[in-house]
C-alpha cells in the first residue's frame, strides 16, 4: 500500500488512506450510485469533482486495493471500475458517517434518504447491502454494471432517492 505512515494509529492509517476531499465520493458514488465508467463518475457527481482529480483518486484507489477496474467488453474505450472487498467493508462507515450528518449538518432531504434508511436499517441491512456489493462488484462485475445483476438493497435505496426527489420536484413547481 502506498501510504503514508506516521504512526501505527488505526484512525491516522484510515485517514491517510481516505481522508482526502475526494476518496470517499468516488466510493460513495460507485457504491449508491452504481457508477462504473469515468465518464459516469464525472458528469454526475453532485461535488463537481474535476476529470484531473477524478483520473488521480481513480489511480490511487486501484493502487491501493479498494476498487478494480475491467475492460468494458461492450466498449473498447471503456473500463468498468467495481468495488474491492475492502471499499465493501465501508457500508458500516458510511451509515454511521450519513447518520451523524443528518443530524449535524443540513443536510437535504432527498440527498439524505439512503442514509436514514442505512440507519433505520442497521446492521442486518449493511451484511445484506454489502452481500449484494460483492455480487454486483466482485462476482460478476459485468453484470452488475450492465444492470443483469442487481442489487435488490441499491434498488430500494434508489426508489426511496427517486420518490423524495419526485416529491420535492413537484412541490417547488
Amino acid at each position: 500500500m502506498d501510504i503514508e505512515l506516521r504512526s501505527g494509529c488505526p484512525i491516522n492509517l484510515t485517514m491517510e488512506v481516505l481522508g482526502d476531499r475526494w476518496s470517499l465520493i468516488i466510493i460513495r458514488d460507485i457504491m449508491f450510485g452504481n457508477r462504473r465508467h469515468f465518464r459516469d463518475l464525472l458528469t454526475h457527481s453532485e461535488e463537481g469533482i474535476a476529470s484531473n482529480i477524478l483520473a488521480a483518486r481513480l489511480k490511487r484507489l486501484l493502487s491501493l486495493g479498494f476498487i478494480s477496474k475491467r475492460d468494458d467488453p461492450s466498449h473498447s474505450q471503456k473500463a468498468i471500475y467495481s468495488l474491492a472487498e475492502p471499499a465493501i467493508q465501508l457500508v458500516p462507515v458510511f451509515a454511521m458517517i450519513g447518520a451523524w450528518g443528518r443530524r449535524h449538518l443540513p443536510a437535504s432531504e432527498e440527498l439524505s434518504i439512503r442514509a436514514q434508511l442505512l440507519e433505520e436499517g442497521g446492521p442486518p441491512l449493511w451484511d445484506e447491502f454489502m452481500e449484494d456489493l460483492r455480487q454486483i462488484h466482485i462476482a460478476d462485475p459485468i453484470g452488475g454494471a450492465n444492470g443483469t445483476c442487481t442489487s435488490p438493497v441499491l434498488a430500494k435505496l434508489t426508489a426511496a432517492f427517486l420518490e423524495v426527489r419526485a416529491r420535492s420536484l413537484s412541490q417547488a413547481s
